[in-house]
Protein backbone atom coordinates (compact mmCIF):
# COMPACT_ATOMS: atom_id res chain seq x y z
CA UNK A 1 0.00 0.00 0.00
CA UNK A 2 1.46 3.62 -1.08
CA UNK A 3 0.39 6.82 1.01
CA UNK A 4 -1.56 8.14 -1.99
CA UNK A 5 -4.43 5.79 -1.02
CA UNK A 6 -4.31 7.60 2.56
CA UNK A 7 -3.79 11.20 1.07
CA UNK A 8 -6.60 12.46 -1.25
CA UNK A 9 -3.93 15.56 -2.31
CA UNK A 10 -3.85 15.13 -5.91
CA UNK A 11 -0.82 17.30 -5.23
CA UNK A 12 0.85 14.46 -3.38
CA UNK A 13 4.65 13.84 -4.13
CA UNK A 14 4.51 16.51 -7.06
CA UNK A 15 6.70 18.89 -5.89
CA UNK A 16 10.24 19.84 -8.12
CA UNK A 17 12.55 17.23 -8.02
CA UNK A 18 10.32 14.95 -5.63
CA UNK A 19 11.72 11.41 -7.31
CA UNK A 20 8.27 9.03 -8.12
CA UNK A 21 9.67 5.96 -7.54
CA UNK A 22 12.97 6.41 -5.08
CA UNK A 23 11.81 6.55 -1.50
CA UNK A 24 11.46 10.20 0.09
CA UNK A 25 10.10 10.96 3.46
CA UNK A 26 6.79 12.95 3.45
CA UNK A 27 9.07 15.68 4.33
CA UNK A 28 11.77 17.02 6.35
CA UNK A 29 15.25 15.86 6.49
CA UNK A 30 16.40 11.99 5.89
CA UNK A 31 20.26 10.52 5.03
CA UNK A 32 21.19 6.93 5.91
CA UNK A 33 18.75 4.02 5.06
CA UNK A 34 18.99 1.89 8.64
CA UNK A 35 17.80 -1.63 9.46
CA UNK A 36 17.01 -3.01 6.30
CA UNK A 37 15.61 -6.14 6.99
CA UNK A 38 12.26 -8.19 5.76
CA UNK A 39 10.14 -9.94 7.81
CA UNK A 40 6.80 -11.58 7.68
CA UNK A 41 5.97 -10.32 3.86
CA UNK A 42 7.75 -6.37 4.42
CA UNK A 43 10.42 -4.69 3.22
CA UNK A 44 11.37 -2.35 6.29
CA UNK A 45 13.15 0.88 5.47
CA UNK A 46 14.56 2.76 8.47
CA UNK A 47 16.21 5.73 8.11
CA UNK A 48 17.99 8.58 10.07
CA UNK A 49 15.46 11.39 10.04
CA UNK A 50 14.51 15.02 11.54
CA UNK A 51 11.31 14.96 12.17
CA UNK A 52 11.40 18.57 12.88
CA UNK A 53 13.75 19.85 10.23
CA UNK A 54 14.97 20.46 6.55
CA UNK A 55 18.68 19.68 7.80
CA UNK A 56 20.54 17.12 10.18
CA UNK A 57 19.84 17.35 13.26
CA UNK A 58 18.59 14.86 16.56
CA UNK A 59 18.29 12.08 14.97
CA UNK A 60 15.13 9.27 15.02
CA UNK A 61 14.48 5.91 13.00
CA UNK A 62 11.73 6.85 10.15
CA UNK A 63 9.85 3.89 9.13
CA UNK A 64 8.33 2.70 6.08
CA UNK A 65 7.65 -0.96 4.66
CA UNK A 66 7.16 -2.29 1.43
CA UNK A 67 5.96 -5.63 -0.27
CA UNK A 68 8.29 -5.03 -3.53
CA UNK A 69 10.85 -1.90 -2.65
CA UNK A 70 9.05 0.21 -4.56
CA UNK A 71 5.58 1.24 -2.98
CA UNK A 72 6.43 2.32 0.27
CA UNK A 73 3.89 2.82 3.27
CA UNK A 74 5.13 5.21 5.75
CA UNK A 75 4.27 4.46 9.28
CA UNK A 76 5.55 6.55 12.57
CA UNK A 77 8.94 6.94 13.61
CA UNK A 78 10.62 3.65 15.19
CA UNK A 79 13.33 4.97 17.82
CA UNK A 80 13.56 8.02 19.27
CA UNK A 81 16.37 9.88 21.38
CA UNK A 82 16.13 8.77 24.98
CA UNK A 83 18.47 9.42 28.15
CA UNK A 84 21.63 7.52 26.07
CA UNK A 85 21.44 10.05 23.21
CA UNK A 86 20.15 10.62 19.77
CA UNK A 87 19.40 7.35 17.70
CA UNK A 88 22.49 7.01 14.60
CA UNK A 89 22.62 4.70 12.00
CA UNK A 90 22.74 0.75 12.40
CA UNK A 91 20.76 -2.56 11.51
CA UNK A 92 17.99 -4.92 12.26
CA UNK A 93 17.75 -8.69 12.09
CA UNK A 94 15.18 -11.43 12.81
CA UNK A 95 16.00 -12.86 15.83
CA UNK A 96 14.49 -16.34 14.34
CA UNK A 97 15.63 -18.49 17.57
CA UNK A 98 14.95 -16.62 20.40
CA UNK A 99 18.64 -16.03 21.19
CA UNK A 100 17.84 -12.87 22.98
CA UNK A 101 15.32 -14.15 24.94
CA UNK A 102 12.81 -10.97 23.92
CA UNK A 103 9.97 -12.81 22.38
CA UNK A 104 8.76 -15.93 24.48
CA UNK A 105 10.16 -19.01 22.74
CA UNK A 106 9.03 -17.01 19.29
CA UNK A 107 10.70 -14.80 16.59
CA UNK A 108 10.79 -10.82 16.34
CA UNK A 109 12.93 -7.95 15.01
CA UNK A 110 15.96 -6.79 16.90
CA UNK A 111 16.99 -3.63 15.86
CA UNK A 112 21.34 -2.55 16.54
CA UNK A 113 22.10 0.75 16.58
CA UNK A 114 24.34 4.08 17.78
CA UNK A 115 23.23 6.17 21.00
CA UNK A 116 24.84 8.82 20.49
CA UNK A 117 26.01 12.32 22.10
CA UNK A 118 28.01 14.78 21.61
CA UNK A 119 30.28 13.28 23.85
CA UNK A 120 30.01 9.48 23.23
CA UNK A 121 28.87 6.50 21.14
CA UNK A 122 27.53 3.09 22.22
CA UNK A 123 25.64 0.59 20.87
CA UNK A 124 22.17 -0.22 21.69
CA UNK A 125 19.43 -2.45 20.86
CA UNK A 126 15.89 -2.51 20.43
CA UNK A 127 13.08 -5.48 19.74
CA UNK A 128 9.38 -5.61 18.55
CA UNK A 129 6.88 -8.23 18.27
CA UNK A 130 4.90 -6.82 16.11
CA UNK A 131 6.16 -6.69 12.92
CA UNK A 132 8.21 -3.43 13.78
CA UNK A 133 5.23 -1.34 14.56
CA UNK A 134 6.03 -0.57 18.23
CA UNK A 135 9.80 -1.38 19.56
CA UNK A 136 10.60 -1.75 23.45
CA UNK A 137 14.43 -0.49 24.01
CA UNK A 138 16.39 -2.91 25.95
CA UNK A 139 16.57 -1.84 29.75
CA UNK A 140 20.25 -3.16 29.68
CA UNK A 141 21.66 -0.64 27.22
CA UNK A 142 24.26 -0.03 25.94
CA UNK A 143 25.09 -3.57 25.36
CA UNK A 144 28.98 -2.32 23.96
CA UNK A 145 29.92 0.89 26.03
CA UNK A 146 32.24 2.89 24.38
CA UNK A 147 36.04 1.74 24.67
CA UNK A 148 37.91 5.73 24.67
CA UNK A 149 36.97 5.85 20.67
CA UNK A 150 35.77 8.90 19.36
CA UNK A 151 33.93 7.54 15.90
CA UNK A 152 32.64 4.67 17.30
CA UNK A 153 29.08 3.55 15.39
CA UNK A 154 26.77 1.90 12.69
CA UNK A 155 26.23 -1.56 14.07
CA UNK A 156 25.90 -3.99 10.95
CA UNK A 157 24.66 -7.61 12.56
CA UNK A 158 24.42 -10.71 11.07
CA UNK A 159 23.98 -14.26 11.88
CA UNK A 160 27.24 -16.61 11.14
CA UNK A 161 26.23 -20.15 10.72
CA UNK A 162 29.74 -21.72 10.72
CA UNK A 163 30.64 -20.43 14.39
CA UNK A 164 26.86 -20.11 15.44
CA UNK A 165 26.82 -16.53 16.89
CA UNK A 166 25.72 -13.11 15.91
CA UNK A 167 28.63 -10.99 14.35
CA UNK A 168 28.71 -6.87 14.40
CA UNK A 169 30.27 -4.91 11.92
CA UNK A 170 31.26 -1.67 13.68
CA UNK A 171 33.18 1.51 12.22
CA UNK A 172 35.62 2.70 14.85
CA UNK A 173 37.54 5.97 13.25
CA UNK A 174 39.37 4.40 10.13
CA UNK A 175 39.30 0.51 11.22
CA UNK A 176 36.41 -1.81 11.28
CA UNK A 177 36.00 -3.88 14.85
CA UNK A 178 34.53 -7.33 14.74
CA UNK A 179 32.13 -8.41 18.03
CA UNK A 180 30.30 -11.88 18.17
CA UNK A 181 27.49 -12.62 20.13
CA UNK A 182 25.32 -15.34 21.32
CA UNK A 183 22.45 -13.41 22.31
CA UNK A 184 22.84 -9.90 21.29
CA UNK A 185 23.30 -8.67 24.42
CA UNK A 186 26.79 -9.87 25.15
CA UNK A 187 29.21 -8.83 22.54
CA UNK A 188 33.03 -10.06 22.81
CA UNK A 189 36.02 -7.80 20.95
CA UNK A 190 36.80 -10.46 18.03
CA UNK A 191 39.41 -8.76 15.77
CA UNK A 192 40.03 -5.40 13.98
CA UNK A 193 40.54 -4.62 10.18
CA UNK A 194 41.46 -1.62 8.28
CA UNK A 195 44.71 0.01 8.89
CA UNK A 196 46.80 0.34 5.54
CA UNK A 197 43.84 -0.88 4.03
CA UNK A 198 41.84 0.96 1.12
CA UNK A 199 40.91 4.75 1.17
CA UNK A 200 41.50 6.67 4.30
CA UNK A 201 41.00 10.07 3.28
CA UNK A 202 37.80 10.69 5.71
CA UNK A 203 35.75 8.42 8.83
CA UNK A 204 35.17 5.31 8.02
CA UNK A 205 31.37 4.57 8.58
CA UNK A 206 28.20 2.27 7.81
CA UNK A 207 30.05 -1.08 6.88
CA UNK A 208 28.22 -4.04 5.61
CA UNK A 209 29.71 -7.29 5.42
CA UNK A 210 27.95 -10.55 3.62
CA UNK A 211 28.69 -13.35 1.24
CA UNK A 212 27.84 -14.05 -2.35
CA UNK A 213 28.56 -17.23 -4.76
CA UNK A 214 30.78 -16.06 -7.63
CA UNK A 215 28.11 -16.18 -10.51
CA UNK A 216 30.32 -17.28 -13.46
CA UNK A 217 32.43 -20.10 -11.13
CA UNK A 218 31.55 -23.94 -11.79
CA UNK A 219 33.59 -24.62 -8.57
CA UNK A 220 31.02 -22.73 -6.43
CA UNK A 221 33.18 -20.87 -4.27
CA UNK A 222 32.02 -18.03 -2.77
CA UNK A 223 33.78 -14.68 -1.23
CA UNK A 224 33.01 -12.28 1.36
CA UNK A 225 31.85 -8.39 0.68
CA UNK A 226 33.35 -5.76 3.14
CA UNK A 227 31.46 -2.65 2.39
CA UNK A 228 32.66 0.70 4.01
CA UNK A 229 31.91 4.49 3.30
CA UNK A 230 34.35 6.92 3.29
CA UNK A 231 32.96 10.28 4.63
CA UNK A 232 35.54 12.28 2.91
CA UNK A 233 38.10 11.46 -0.26
CA UNK A 234 35.95 9.56 -2.04
CA UNK A 235 36.38 9.20 -5.95
CA UNK A 236 33.97 11.65 -7.39
CA UNK A 237 34.64 14.07 -4.15
CA UNK A 238 33.42 14.08 -0.84
CA UNK A 239 31.64 10.70 0.43
CA UNK A 240 31.23 7.57 -0.68
CA UNK A 241 31.88 3.86 -0.71
CA UNK A 242 34.52 1.24 -0.69
CA UNK A 243 34.68 -2.01 -0.82
CA UNK A 244 36.86 -5.31 0.44
CA UNK A 245 36.44 -8.63 -0.75
CA UNK A 246 37.91 -11.83 0.93
CA UNK A 247 37.41 -14.62 3.38
CA UNK A 248 35.97 -14.05 6.96
CA UNK A 249 35.94 -17.05 9.06
CA UNK A 250 33.46 -15.59 11.89
CA UNK A 251 36.63 -13.66 13.96
CA UNK A 252 38.62 -11.73 11.03
CA UNK A 253 38.45 -10.37 8.02
CA UNK A 254 41.09 -11.16 5.33
CA UNK A 255 41.64 -8.97 2.12
CA UNK A 256 42.50 -10.84 -0.83
CA UNK A 257 43.90 -7.62 -2.58
CA UNK A 258 46.74 -5.92 -1.97
CA UNK A 259 46.47 -3.47 1.00
CA UNK A 260 46.88 -0.14 -1.47
CA UNK A 261 44.12 -1.13 -4.00
CA UNK A 262 40.67 0.76 -3.82
CA UNK A 263 37.65 -0.68 -5.28
CA UNK A 264 34.24 2.11 -4.97
CA UNK A 265 31.50 1.10 -4.96
CA UNK A 266 29.59 3.72 -7.17
CA UNK A 267 31.77 6.47 -9.32
CA UNK A 268 29.01 9.43 -8.87
CA UNK A 269 28.73 11.52 -6.46
CA UNK A 270 25.51 10.88 -4.30
CA UNK A 271 25.42 7.27 -3.54
CA UNK A 272 26.46 6.80 0.09
CA UNK A 273 25.90 5.06 3.37
CA UNK A 274 24.84 1.69 1.51
CA UNK A 275 22.91 -0.97 3.41
CA UNK A 276 21.95 -4.54 2.28
CA UNK A 277 18.52 -5.99 3.75
CA UNK A 278 18.40 -8.78 6.09
CA UNK A 279 16.83 -12.15 6.42
CA UNK A 280 15.94 -12.26 2.75
CA UNK A 281 14.03 -16.00 2.04
CA UNK A 282 16.76 -18.41 1.08
CA UNK A 283 13.96 -19.16 -2.00
CA UNK A 284 14.61 -15.76 -3.05
CA UNK A 285 18.27 -15.66 -2.83
CA UNK A 286 19.41 -12.15 -3.61
CA UNK A 287 21.53 -10.17 -2.31
CA UNK A 288 19.68 -6.40 -2.06
CA UNK A 289 21.42 -2.85 -0.99
CA UNK A 290 20.25 0.52 -1.33
CA UNK A 291 22.28 3.86 0.03
CA UNK A 292 21.47 7.65 0.69
CA UNK A 293 21.51 9.46 -2.39
CA UNK A 294 23.23 12.36 -1.29
CA UNK A 295 26.66 13.85 -0.61
CA UNK A 296 28.05 15.06 2.57
CA UNK A 297 29.21 17.94 1.35
CA UNK A 298 26.07 20.05 0.09
CA UNK A 299 23.56 17.35 1.14
CA UNK A 300 22.06 19.87 4.07
CA UNK A 301 21.52 22.44 1.13
CA UNK A 302 20.00 20.47 -1.88
CA UNK A 303 16.81 23.00 -2.83
CA UNK A 304 14.19 20.90 -2.30
CA UNK A 305 11.36 21.08 -0.12
CA UNK A 306 9.16 20.26 2.04
CA UNK A 307 11.77 17.07 1.94
CA UNK A 308 15.19 16.67 1.86
CA UNK A 309 17.15 13.50 0.20
CA UNK A 310 16.74 10.48 -1.32
CA UNK A 311 17.31 6.47 -1.59
CA UNK A 312 18.45 5.14 -4.25
CA UNK A 313 16.87 2.31 -6.61
CA UNK A 314 17.30 -0.88 -4.93
CA UNK A 315 20.12 -2.83 -6.75
CA UNK A 316 20.86 -6.64 -6.58
CA UNK A 317 24.20 -7.62 -6.21
CA UNK A 318 26.43 -10.11 -7.20
CA UNK A 319 30.37 -11.54 -7.66
CA UNK A 320 31.99 -11.91 -11.00
CA UNK A 321 35.05 -13.11 -12.25
CA UNK A 322 37.03 -11.29 -15.05
CA UNK A 323 39.18 -13.20 -17.68
CA UNK A 324 42.10 -11.83 -15.56
CA UNK A 325 40.65 -13.95 -12.39
CA UNK A 326 40.09 -10.79 -10.57
CA UNK A 327 36.75 -10.67 -8.72
CA UNK A 328 34.15 -7.45 -9.10
CA UNK A 329 31.20 -6.64 -7.76
CA UNK A 330 28.21 -6.29 -10.05
CA UNK A 331 25.28 -3.91 -9.57
CA UNK A 332 21.85 -4.15 -11.23
CA UNK A 333 18.52 -2.18 -10.72
CA UNK A 334 16.40 -4.90 -8.80
CA UNK A 335 14.08 -7.10 -11.56
CA UNK A 336 10.75 -5.97 -10.09
CA UNK A 337 11.61 -2.23 -11.70
CA UNK A 338 10.48 -3.74 -14.68
CA UNK A 339 6.56 -3.67 -13.28
CA UNK A 340 7.09 0.15 -13.47
CA UNK A 341 7.52 0.35 -17.22
CA UNK A 342 4.66 1.96 -19.71
CA UNK A 343 5.37 2.87 -22.87
CA UNK A 344 8.37 2.83 -25.22
CA UNK A 345 9.33 6.23 -26.53
CA UNK A 346 12.20 6.07 -28.71
CA UNK A 347 13.11 2.50 -30.38
CA UNK A 348 16.31 3.94 -32.91
CA UNK A 349 19.36 3.31 -34.61
CA UNK A 350 21.29 6.61 -35.20
CA UNK A 351 24.22 6.84 -37.16
CA UNK A 352 25.96 10.72 -35.57
CA UNK A 353 28.62 11.78 -38.21
CA UNK A 354 31.79 13.03 -36.50
CA UNK A 355 31.61 16.81 -35.34
CA UNK A 356 27.82 16.80 -34.87
CA UNK A 357 24.97 16.51 -32.23
CA UNK A 358 21.59 15.27 -32.86
CA UNK A 359 18.56 15.35 -31.37
CA UNK A 360 17.40 11.77 -30.82
CA UNK A 361 13.83 12.39 -29.21
CA UNK A 362 11.70 14.56 -26.99
CA UNK A 363 12.58 13.53 -23.56
CA UNK A 364 9.56 12.65 -21.64
CA UNK A 365 7.88 14.41 -18.50
CA UNK A 366 8.10 11.48 -17.11
CA UNK A 367 10.60 9.31 -15.16
CA UNK A 368 11.95 6.61 -17.63
CA UNK A 369 14.60 4.16 -18.56
CA UNK A 370 17.26 3.97 -21.32
CA UNK A 371 19.28 1.15 -23.36
CA UNK A 372 22.03 2.07 -25.31
CA UNK A 373 24.51 0.57 -27.46
CA UNK A 374 27.19 2.74 -28.78
CA UNK A 375 29.52 1.06 -31.18
CA UNK A 376 33.03 3.05 -30.93
CA UNK A 377 36.41 2.97 -31.89
CA UNK A 378 39.03 2.87 -29.94
CA UNK A 379 40.06 6.80 -30.52
CA UNK A 380 37.06 8.23 -30.57
CA UNK A 381 34.40 10.10 -28.09
CA UNK A 382 30.91 9.87 -27.99
CA UNK A 383 28.22 10.38 -26.00
CA UNK A 384 24.70 11.70 -24.87
CA UNK A 385 22.92 15.00 -23.80
CA UNK A 386 20.20 14.35 -21.05
CA UNK A 387 17.73 17.19 -20.03
CA UNK A 388 19.15 19.16 -23.60
CA UNK A 389 17.38 22.61 -24.24
CA UNK A 390 18.26 25.19 -26.24
CA UNK A 391 20.50 26.92 -23.73
CA UNK A 392 22.51 24.06 -23.35
CA UNK A 393 21.28 23.19 -19.95
CA UNK A 394 22.35 19.52 -20.09
CA UNK A 395 23.54 16.20 -18.44
CA UNK A 396 26.26 15.16 -20.25
CA UNK A 397 27.01 11.14 -20.39
CA UNK A 398 30.33 11.04 -22.07
CA UNK A 399 32.20 7.91 -23.80
CA UNK A 400 36.38 8.70 -24.01
CA UNK A 401 37.78 5.25 -25.42
CA UNK A 402 41.39 7.02 -25.73
CA UNK A 403 41.54 7.56 -22.07
CA UNK A 404 39.24 5.27 -20.90
CA UNK A 405 36.70 7.30 -19.36
CA UNK A 406 32.96 7.17 -18.61
CA UNK A 407 31.67 10.86 -17.48
CA UNK A 408 28.69 12.62 -16.09
CA UNK A 409 28.63 16.21 -16.61
CA UNK A 410 26.66 18.29 -14.55
CA UNK A 411 27.97 21.36 -14.07
CA UNK A 412 25.62 23.38 -16.46
CA UNK A 413 22.21 22.24 -15.04
CA UNK A 414 20.28 24.95 -14.32
CA UNK A 415 19.65 25.08 -10.50
CA UNK A 416 22.90 23.36 -9.62
CA UNK A 417 25.07 26.25 -8.57
CA UNK A 418 23.66 26.40 -4.73
CA UNK A 419 27.10 25.07 -3.65
CA UNK A 420 30.66 25.04 -5.02
CA UNK A 421 30.71 21.28 -5.03
CA UNK A 422 27.50 20.60 -6.68
CA UNK A 423 28.72 21.30 -10.83
CA UNK A 424 30.77 18.18 -11.16
CA UNK A 425 32.30 15.78 -13.36
CA UNK A 426 32.00 12.10 -12.47
CA UNK A 427 34.28 9.94 -13.57
CA UNK A 428 34.40 5.59 -14.12
CA UNK A 429 36.92 3.79 -15.58
CA UNK A 430 35.51 2.33 -19.07
CA UNK A 431 37.38 -0.23 -21.49
CA UNK A 432 39.66 1.18 -23.80
CA UNK A 433 39.83 -1.32 -26.52
CA UNK A 434 37.12 -0.39 -29.78
CA UNK A 435 34.05 -2.31 -29.86
CA UNK A 436 30.42 -2.13 -28.51
CA UNK A 437 29.62 -0.72 -25.16
CA UNK A 438 26.17 -1.09 -23.22
CA UNK A 439 24.31 1.05 -20.58
CA UNK A 440 21.41 1.22 -18.78
CA UNK A 441 20.56 4.76 -17.39
CA UNK A 442 17.32 5.41 -15.13
CA UNK A 443 16.01 8.96 -14.66
CA UNK A 444 13.79 9.89 -11.70
CA UNK A 445 13.12 13.66 -11.09
CA UNK A 446 16.28 14.59 -9.60
CA UNK A 447 18.75 11.74 -10.10
CA UNK A 448 20.18 9.70 -12.42
CA UNK A 449 21.62 6.01 -12.24
CA UNK A 450 23.81 4.50 -14.88
CA UNK A 451 24.87 1.01 -15.13
CA UNK A 452 27.86 0.11 -17.73
CA UNK A 453 28.22 -2.72 -18.90
CA UNK A 454 25.53 -5.06 -16.78
CA UNK A 455 26.76 -3.45 -13.97
CA UNK A 456 30.13 -3.60 -13.53
CA UNK A 457 30.87 -0.11 -12.99
CA UNK A 458 27.88 2.23 -11.99
CA UNK A 459 27.51 6.17 -11.02
CA UNK A 460 24.87 7.49 -9.05
CA UNK A 461 23.89 11.68 -9.48
CA UNK A 462 21.54 13.96 -8.57
CA UNK A 463 20.22 16.50 -10.83
CA UNK A 464 18.15 19.61 -11.14
CA UNK A 465 17.13 20.83 -14.49
CA UNK A 466 14.85 23.67 -15.10
CA UNK A 467 11.80 22.65 -14.40
CA UNK A 468 8.73 23.16 -16.80
CA UNK A 469 11.07 23.14 -19.79
CA UNK A 470 11.09 20.82 -22.77
CA UNK A 471 14.26 18.93 -23.04
CA UNK A 472 15.60 16.27 -25.79
CA UNK A 473 17.71 13.60 -25.69
CA UNK A 474 20.52 14.11 -28.16
CA UNK A 475 23.90 12.08 -28.94
CA UNK A 476 27.05 13.40 -29.92
CA UNK A 477 30.31 11.91 -31.81
CA UNK A 478 33.95 13.69 -32.22
CA UNK A 479 36.57 12.30 -34.03
CA UNK A 480 34.58 9.90 -35.84
CA UNK A 481 31.12 8.66 -36.86
CA UNK A 482 29.24 6.49 -34.27
CA UNK A 483 26.60 3.79 -35.01
CA UNK A 484 24.52 4.41 -31.48
CA UNK A 485 21.27 2.16 -31.37
CA UNK A 486 18.77 3.40 -27.98
CA UNK A 487 15.78 2.32 -26.39
CA UNK A 488 13.42 3.64 -23.88
CA UNK A 489 10.41 3.14 -21.76
CA UNK A 490 8.44 5.56 -19.11
CA UNK A 491 8.25 4.52 -15.66
CA UNK A 492 5.27 4.87 -13.93
CA UNK A 493 4.98 6.79 -10.04
CA UNK A 494 4.28 4.72 -7.77
CA UNK A 495 1.94 7.71 -5.93
CA UNK A 496 -0.36 6.98 -8.98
Amino acid sequence: MSVLKQNKDKNYYTEAYRPQFHFTPEKNWMNDPNGLVYYEGEYHLFYQYHPDGLKWGPMHWGHAVSKDMLHWEHLPIALKPDELGMVFSGSAVVDWHDTSGFFNGGHGLVAIYTSATEEVQQQSIAYSSDNGRTWTTYEGNPVIPNPGIEDFRDPKVLWHDETSQWIMVLAAGQEIMFYGSPNLKNWTHLSNFGEGEGSHDGVWECPDLFELSIENDSKGETRWVLQVDVQDGANAGGSGGQYFVGQFDGKAFKNEDKPERVRWVDYGKDFYATQSFSDIPKTDGRRIWLAWMSNWQYANEVPTDPWRSAMSLPREVTLQKGEDGDIILIQKPIKEIENLENETFVDKTHRVNKGEEVIITSQPNEPFMLEVEVDISADNTSGIRLFDTKENEAAAITLDRKNAKLTIDRAEMFNGHFHKEFPAKTTAPLPSLAGKVDLQIIVDKGSIEVFLENGKITLTNLVLPKQNSDFVISAFAEKEDVNLHITGKTLKSVWV
